[in-house]
């Protein structure tokens, strides 16, 4: 006993036959690489290592800056509910900022080392591909 998917699936078969299959493509290929396309990366070296001072002279300050602000005032906090429950919740609560403040920091000193290492990266890589084509032309490869 067939199925109703069985009865659909060969009258679609059946009339698959008469049908002209075809592919259009809209556009080509997008981005830096394609042709006709931007030639440059999403950024330059120059808006790198700017962005690198960002975050070394603006970002992490104003970030420690902050934590040790909220340090101060739950510390006050602290003491102030000395004796209550909400002391010990407090306590948790800074702990647990500490620990993301640190994650944070962490993260923006490595995008930091990321923006400033990626410029020599691109350069080695340059240097070194150029060096293995003027090598493959000089032996007649």
């Amino acid at each position: 006993m067939a199925t109703d998917f069985d009865q659909e699936w060969g009258r679609e078969r059946a009339g698959g036959a008469d049908r002209q299959v075809g592919l259009r493509l809209n556009s080509g290929p997008q981005g830096p690489f394609a042709p006709g396309g931007s030639k440059e990366f999403a950024s330059t070296p120059a808006e790198k290592r700017a962005a690198a001072g960002v975050i070394q002279d603006e970002l992490e300050s104003a970030t420690k800056s902050a934590a040790e602000h909220a340090d101060e005032a739950t510390s006050t906090a602290h003491k102030d509910f000395d004796g209550w429950q909400a002391a010990a919740g407090l306590k948790k609560v800074a702990e647990s900022w500490d620990q993301q403040v640190k994650t944070l920091m962490g993260r923006l000193s490595s995008e930091k080392v990321a923006l400033r290492g990626a410029e020599s990266v691109f350069a080695r890589n340059d240097t070194g591909v150029g060096s293995q084509f003027l090598k493959s032309a000089l032996n007649g490869v």
